[in-house]
């Protein structure tokens, strides 16, 4: 069973990085779920699946991975680009698309 080591990208509603600077691990699941006949609910017996762990650099992550024997596989950074915008810019006369409700 391998685990993931990502940075998260940051929240699509909110304009700040927060929750994005860390490096997370976390274990893929080792069996499906499967739906539990009694309730209905959706489980799984592996309890690896519930562990995300944060660390401050990758580095930490990969020197965790390493000490405990977790087979590990880091996905590249998501980078990403802020858009500004001004509301004003809605009703532009050289808009390259007409505004209309």
């Amino acid at each position: 069973m391998t685990a993931r080591i990502f940075r998260p990208a940051p929240n699509a509603m909110q304009s700040g990085r927060g929750k994005s600077k860390a490096w997370v691990l976390v274990h893929e699941p080792a069996t499906p779920r499967e739906i539990e006949p009694l309730m209905g609910y959706t489980s799984s017996s592996d309890t690896r699946a519930q562990i995300r762990l944060t660390f401050d650099t990758l580095e930490e992550a990969e020197a965790y991975a390493r000490k405990n024997g977790i087979p590990y596989q880091v996905l590249p950074d998501q980078k990403f680009t802020v858009k500004r915008t001004s509301y004003s810019d809605n009703f532009r006369f050289d808009r390259k698309t007409p505004w209309t409700h």
